[in-house]
């Protein structure tokens, strides 16, 4: 069958608005709230860590009820893409009507709230139509993650080139982001009807599965270091390396070598394994944040290619990671709803982490964003948090891999 038959771009449409509603919010949001409204570093890394405690009960409790729904899933999916649309709106077209922190954080959990019941139904429908086979996976996530890697993309350069087309290039983006939210919606629609639903299953017994708890720490350690690069990005190109109005290339080709390397880390894990794969991009990721250590001020075009080298590994941790555990989940958990709720919540702890523990560093260190005389002290702090930090991480998720069975357990 074509991927058109099958309807694979609908996925690949979808993951590209659920992308775009996820990791650029991270990027951008705190340094937009910090700049258009002083809100402290301090404070917004509590608010989004707050949130993440929320997430601590709310996920698992999103999956509970994923896994419950029958016929009205397509209608109430629906709804809570409209809600996701809305929050992104008020998020960054709205100007606060209550003090600023205060709508952040209502407006970011609303955006929040929606994405997790979203990407957990999305890749727990992924199990059911991908089938048991690895290679029905695979195929799956090469199409998925393509997409979320393009919507990531789209989503970290259209503030920066809408601020020379657009008055408002924050609001542009948001309600372009509503139009495209709808319309991946609607296209996705059938996806969430006319499946064969398995009985649900409990917390329990899904982490009573050895794989499955080592997939978990796995993710949660090899994410975090994309957590925290990409939440001291946009300050570290600024002030650590004098790139002001380099932002939104340099994501560009960040996130475009992930999602061009994406279909290749799936063909190469079809041959050599998922484990061996994962474990050649990651010695990789490491090997690029140490030279990212050695930057100086102006070294732009050296920072251009450990952009695209780093990114080309995040398209294998983006791409196989789920891949291999919703092969997993469709023996451990076939509905796929609380596993996914499990997913979710520790990929986004790591953003958590990164929130609540990095700005505060960088603020008491002396940093102030955007500002001109940012002293030494801070620009080292911040090139050990956004270089240093990632690399520790990935030795450590290097270790786990190695250490784990995940080909044949």
């Amino acid at each position: 069958m074509s991927a058109w038959s099958e309807r694979l771009p609908a996925y690949t449409g979808f993951a590209a608005v659920l992308s775009a509603a996820g990791l650029p919010i991270y990027i951008y949001a705190p340094k937009y709230y910090a700049d258009t409204y002083g809100v402290s570093l301090t404070a917004l890394g509590a608010i989004l860590f707050g949130l993440r405690l929320f997430d601590v009960v709310q996920d698992p409790v999103l999956g509970w009820i994923s896994e419950r729904l029958r016929n009205g899933k397509a209608l109430i999916v629906n709804m809570v893409a409209v809600l996701l649309a809305l929050s992104m709106i008020g998020l960054f077209a709205v100007a606060p009507p209550i003090n600023p922190a205060i709508w952040f954080a209502v407006t970011i959990s609303g955006l929040f709230s929606a994405f997790s019941f979203l990407t957990i139904n999305f890749y727990a429908q992924g199990i059911s139509k991908a089938g048991d086979g690895p290679k029905g996976h695979m195929r799956l996530a090469a199409w998925r993650e393509t997409g979320a890697l393009l919507g990531v993309c789209i989503a970290a350069v259209m503030p920066t080139v809408l601020m020379d087309l657009s008055d408002a290039p924050f609001a542009t983006f948001a309600y372009g982001f509503a139009a495209a939210t709808l319309a991946a919606t609607l296209f996705m629609w059938p996806e969430w009807t006319g499946r064969t639903m398995a009985e649900p299953s409990q917390i329990r017994e899904i982490l009573s599965d050895r794989l499955t708890r080592r997939l978990l720490i796995l993710a949660l350690v090899n994410a975090t270091p994309l957590a925290v690069s990409s939440t001291l990005f946009l300050f570290f190109v600024e002030s650590r390396l004098g790139g002001t109005g380099w932002e939104g290339p340099l994501l560009v080709l960040f996130f475009l070598a992930a999602a061009l390397s994406a279909p290749l880390w799936s063909l190469l894990a079809s041959r050599w394994g998922g484990k061996r794969t994962l474990l050649i991009a990651m010695v990789i990721a490491v090997i690029s944040f140490g030279f990212a250590l050695t930057l100086q001020t102006g070294e732009m075009n050296q920072f251009a290619i450990i952009c695209v080298v780093s990114g080309a590994t995040i398209g294998a941790d983006l791409t196989l990671l789920p891949a291999m555990f919703a092969r997993r989940m469709a023996k451990v958990s076939p509905n796929g709803g609380q596993g996914f709720g499990l997913w979710a919540l520790v990929n986004k702890f790591t953003l958590a982490f990164a929130a609540v523990i990095l700005l505060p560093l960088l603020e008491n260190a002396g940093f102030v964003a955007g500002a001109d005389d940012v002293p030494d002290a801070a620009l080292t702090m911040l090139t050990l948090l956004y270089a240093g930090v990632p690399s520790v991480l990935k030795l450590v998720a290097i270790g786990l891999l190695v250490a784990t069975d995940l080909e044949t357990e």
